[in-house]
């Protein structure tokens, strides 16, 4: 699209079907590397993206020339596939429907960055549902708490 610019930064937060822990650390580096790819096959700019066990955060720069809700389509849709084709799961591997898109200013770019990076240490003082729904309750988005994601209780 010829004279249009944009500035706009999206952080995508998306689960793993019935919240179950399936994302090894030793499987993470190449997890990253194939989400990688299809954000830059997509001809949008990745910043950060980090895999937890039981759901991921990706920090990226988006055009105008895709939807979020396309992107992250393609993102969920391609790294299922991956990983069933890996076989890293001992069932069917799916990603819950669903996820979270957030926006921030240029300005925050590199502390939401260090945040995805250090994903590890901060779930050791907050679970995922806290942390989500603390962006839900930080970004003023008004949800049905039986429409976020299904939750398992430990």
């Amino acid at each position: 699209m010829a004279n249009t610019y944009t500035q706009i930064y999206i952080q995508i937060v998306f689960a793993v079907k019935g919240k179950q822990n399936l994302i090894s650390k030793e499987n993470r580096e190449e997890l990253h590397k194939f989400i990688t790819g299809i954000v830059s096959n997509r001809n949008q700019k990745l910043f950060a993206v980090f895999a937890m066990p039981d759901h991921v955060h990706i920090l990226m720069s988006m055009s105008p020339t895709i939807s979020i809700s396309d992107l992250v389509r393609d993102i969920k849709a391609g790294s299922s596939k991956f990983i069933n084709e890996k076989g890293w799961t001992n069932a069917k591997f799916n990603w819950q429907e669903g996820y979270g898109a957030f926006s921030y200013s240029k300005s925050s770019v590199d502390s939401v960055v260090k945040y995805i990076s250090n994903q590890e240490e901060h779930h050791k003082k907050k679970t995922f549902k806290e942390e989500y729904l603390d962006f839900m309750k930080k970004f003023e988005i008004e949800y049905d708490p039986k429409y976020v994601f299904e939750w398992i209780e430990n």
